[in-house]
C-alpha cells in the first residue's frame, strides 16, 4: 500500500458513517451489494477499496461519492 495512513483513516471514516446509521457490517454490505468481508477488510485497513466498491458504498449509504471520500487522512 502506498498510503497506509489514508487507508486506515478511510476505514475509520467508513465505520463512523456506518455506526451513525446504527447498521451492522452485514446491513451495509447488503445495502451496498458487496460482501461483509469487504466491509470488514476496508474498516480494518487490510485493503484499499476500488472505485467500483466506493461507488457501491456511496449508493448503499445514500451519499454522493465526494461525500463518501471527504475525510481527513
Amino acid at each position: 500500500m502506498k498510503r497506509p495512513d489514508s487507508i486506515l483513516a478511510f476505514g475509520r471514516h467508513l465505520r463512523m458513517l456506518r455506526e451513525a446509521r446504527q447498521w451492522s457490517q452485514q446491513e451495509l454490505a447488503d445495502r451496498a451489494d458487496i460482501t461483509k468481508k469487504t466491509i470488514y477488510r476496508i474498516e480494518t485497513a487490510q485493503t484499499a477499496p476500488t472505485l467500483d466498491v466506493l461507488v457501491c458504498l456511496a449508493e448503499g449509504l445514500e451519499l454522493s461519492l465526494p461525500e463518501l471520500v471527504h475525510f481527513r487522512p
